[in-house]
């Protein structure tokens, strides 16, 4: 099934009260182990894909959106304020693409991560797997992906 086949693709929180939907396939995906990424998560970190600006819509529930913003100018976190969920964010609203949380996809998401990200920020218990995916102490080089 190819990612268009997957579309449109619609995803949410836990409780129900933001709802989006991604109208154009994702750009890329990966398996992210920055610190930001696992404290908004609780867990190793975030598995997202990047999907166009012009992809991704709100349904319902921007009331409900809060956005940190880290005081470095990494991406941002977008999250439910009712129930905490992890949701999505990158350059979320006004940037070229939206990182979306694959957790938080209804369906599947047409494509697989492609590699892992700031590994060296890792959780000192995060064993990453022998998965094959290529390993970027950092984000990859702007022109892998």
């Amino acid at each position: 099934m190819s990612a268009e086949e997957n579309l449109p693709l619609q995803g949410g929180c836990l409780c129900g009260g933001v709802r989006f939907e991604l109208t154009k396939p994702f750009r890329r995906a990966n398996h992210c182990h920055c610190s930001l990424c696992r404290r908004h998560s609780g867990t190793f970190g975030l598995t997202q894909g990047r999907v166009p600006r012009d992809g991704f819509r709100l349904l319902q529930g921007e009331e409900l959106v809060r956005v940190y913003r880290p005081p470095d100018g990494t991406s941002v976190k977008a999250f439910c304020s009712v129930c905490g969920s992890s949701l999505f964010g990158g350059t979320w609203p006004e940037g070229p693409e939206v990182s979306v949380r694959f957790g938080s996809l209804d369906g599947d998401p047409g494509i697989r991560p492609q590699y892992h990200s700031f590994v060296a920020s890792k959780a000192p218990w995060d064993e990453l797997p022998d998965d094959g995916l290529p390993r970027y102490p950092e984000g990859p080089p702007a022109t892998t992906y």
